[in-house]
């Protein structure tokens, strides 16, 4: 049987849990680098699969922008950072 105490500790889990994935890694099309600039970039700094990377570049590539990685802030910044670093445009929503 669950008290009152044991109620309120699982409800502060699960917000925290969901607070932690809020995070979305964002990279943004240009006219600078191509195709596989971007897909050895996910597949290095991502961990994507090479398929998965090539997929998200040309999402990326038609729509504008897209998130290729969701987390915490703290576990994609270095990833961002990473990206940046190789010359291509990506933020954290």
């Amino acid at each position: 049987m669950n008290t009152l105490s044991d109620i309120q500790f699982q409800e502060d889990i699960l917000v925290e849990e969901v607070n932690v994935m809020t995070s979305k890694l964002v990279l943004h099309n240009d006219d600078i680098n191509t195709f596989d600039w971007v897909i050895d970039a996910l597949v290095e700094v991502c961990k994507h699969s090479y398929e998965q990377a090539e997929q998200c570049s040309y999402i990326i590539h038609h729509k504008g922008k897209y998130a290729v990685k969701h987390g915490s802030f703290e576990r994609l910044k270095p990833m961002k950072d990473a990206i940046i670093d190789r010359g291509i445009s990506a933020t954290i929503e």
